[in-house]
């Protein structure tokens, strides 16, 4: 089911083949900006992944991959990868990378149970980052010092493109404002999540979310995050106010990975233990896997903070239900 916000009076002062040049030098400044900013070396990834490796993110544990059989393999199954969240781990080991090094990567998705609106999209496409840390290393202090180095890499991107685009003006603060979830629901505690999240943004512009996953005093999670991968005490996403849509817009999910002992408390928290048995969590129960810590960072909403668009469907190519495409066009919003 899609569902359209149409700001009153919105109209894109740049047309579609501008905003196609716009795209890229959005992505090409950030993309060099992160790597800069947290070391990064850029790999190749994969489009699709063998159920049976455990690698694919499992993300909410409802959401259904895109399958398909491998002719030359007797029809053995792939999955289309929902994110690169496990992968990149295994990949840091496999690549040689050492504690302080990183990859980062193009990562591209289908999510076929996804709820489309302006923000989402079936197709999903982000800069997944994984960085290699000491075990002494996983803390907060770890945590809090990456946020504001990717968020520095933002502020760089969206001061850069005010430059080119003289009618973009910055929105992002100097700094970011941190706070757990627990917090955000102690200070909202008639609110929604989601609520939650539009209004202490509102006020602070550039917020830090941390510790999801958990479940809250509330007895209700803040939101869904797959147990095998982030530490649910040592992630959160980067939010920030966007008045174009009068919303909380999520530019990045991230987090310290999780260690042995955080993989078997999660994995029995969210009731399935048998994952445990997966090659990828078998590896890293067995101490076999680098501790990391890592994120991904939508490319396309990146693309839409910037140029201040109404969609993500301006900034990417998807498919749509037709009456969304009928009333974004009848609105001056111009999917591609």
């Amino acid at each position: 089911m899609s569902s359209l916000m149409t700001p009153e009076g919105y109209t894109s002062p740049l047309t579609i083949r501008e905003t196609e040049v716009a795209i890229k030098e959005v992505k090409d400044f950030f993309e060099r900006a992160l790597a800069k900013s947290l070391h990064l070396t850029r790999v190749s990834a994969p489009l699709f992944v063998k159920p049976s490796t455990g690698l694919n993110d499992n993300l909410n544990g409802v959401e259904r991959p895109v399958a398909f059989g491998i002719k030359e393999q007797d029809d053995d199954i792939a999955e289309i990868v929902h994110s690169l969240a496990k992968w990149k781990r295994y990949a840091l080991k496999r690549y040689g990378f050492h504690s302080g090094e990183g990859l980062y990567t193009d990562m591209n998705a289908i999510r076929r149970d996804e709820d489309t609106d302006n923000l989402h999209s079936i197709y999903v496409d982000q800069w997944d980052w994984e960085k290699v840390i000491s075990k002494e290393e996983r803390n907060t202090e770890t945590l809090h010092y990456t946020v504001r180095k990717v968020y520095e890499a933002l502020k760089e991107t969206e001061n850069y493109i005010s430059r080119r685009y003289n009618y973009i003006e910055p929105l992002l603060p100097e700094d970011i404002t941190f706070i757990t979830s627990q917090e955000l629901e102690d200070m909202y505690p008639d609110l929604s999540s989601k609520d939650r999240e539009k209004a202490y943004a509102k006020e602070k512009k550039a917020i830090f979310v941390s510790q999801i996953g958990k479940v809250l005093a509330s007895g209700e999670k803040h939101d869904g995050r797959a147990p095998d991968y982030d530490d649910w005490e040592l992630n959160g996403d980067i939010i920030v106010y966007y008045p174009v849509l009068d919303i909380a817009l999520e530019l990045s999910s991230m987090g310290v990975r999780v260690d042995e002992d955080a993989l078997r408390r999660q994995l029995k928290e969210a009731g399935c233990e048998d994952r445990a048995e997966l090659p990828f969590q078998k590896s890293l129960l067995a101490g076999e896997l680098p501790y990391t810590i890592g994120g991904g960072i939508g490319q396309s909403r990146i693309c839409m903070f910037c140029l201040r668009k109404a969609h993500i469907g301006e900034v990417q190519s998807s498919i749509w239900p037709d009456e969304t495409v009928e009333a974004a066009e009848a609105h001056n919003i111009h999917l591609l």
